[in-house]
């Protein structure tokens, strides 16, 4: 009898390593964009994604390591630990929108994204970087420079880059909350199709 249990143990631990090895695992580090915020649960973009992943027929798990009011160095700060944690095939950062908005220091945003990619990277994640504009609150060359930093990191570190989340969206007021910032329900299908176009051909190489 004990020999049998052995043998089922065994057994079941060659499956589980097997299932594992044989699946992708896709991590999310956002902000509010990503988290849901003042949306049903299951309508926001990731919830969506697991969903296309399924219609897709793509084995791949989606772990949503997003936290609203995140910013580049409170993903910088967590995200060792998430690497660690989940081994991901892919990192999604959509990170930055709120360091922006703060009018933060956009040396040290880039500092803090780098120091992300290269974590990843370092770890063999491949990496996929959301682009994001900003209005210009504090003048239009923050704003361009903002804006440049993400496709600039992207040539640099050789990630994939998804050029703006909200294309499609920003543009049309009927599609956000009543804060003006954040897209509603109607929005997300569409910024899922906006990553979607990037994040497929790194789960299918």
């Amino acid at each position: 009898m004990r020999v049998f249990r052995v043998t089922i143990l065994v057994l079941l631990t060659l499956f589980a390593s097997g299932a594992h090895s044989a699946s992708k695992t896709i991590l999310v580090l956002g902000d509010s964009l990503s988290a849901e915020y003042g949306l049903a649960r299951g309508t926001g973009w990731v919830s969506l994604l697991e969903k296309r992943l399924k219609t897709e027929k793509i084995d791949a798990a989606v772990i949503n390591a997003s936290m609203s009011g995140d910013t580049s160095s409170g993903g910088k700060s967590r995200l060792d630990a998430l690497l660690k944690k989940y081994h991901p095939t892919v990192l999604v950062i959509e990170l930055g929108g709120n360091d922006g908005l703060r009018g933060l220091s956009i040396r040290a945003s880039e500092d803090n994204f780098r120091a992300m990619i290269n974590a990843a990277q370092k770890a063999r994640v491949k990496v996929l970087l959301v682009g994001m504009q900003i209005p210009p609150n504090y003048g239009r060359d923050y704003t361009d420079r903002f804006s440049a930093l993400y496709p600039s990191l992207a040539k640099e570190t050789r990630s994939t880059l998804v050029p703006f989340l909200l294309a499609g969206v920003a543009d049309r007021p009927e599609l956000f909350q009543p804060d003006r910032i954040h897209p509603n329900a109607q929005a997300h299908p569409i910024m899922l199709d906006n990553v979607w176009a990037y994040l497929k051909p790194l789960l299918i190489k």
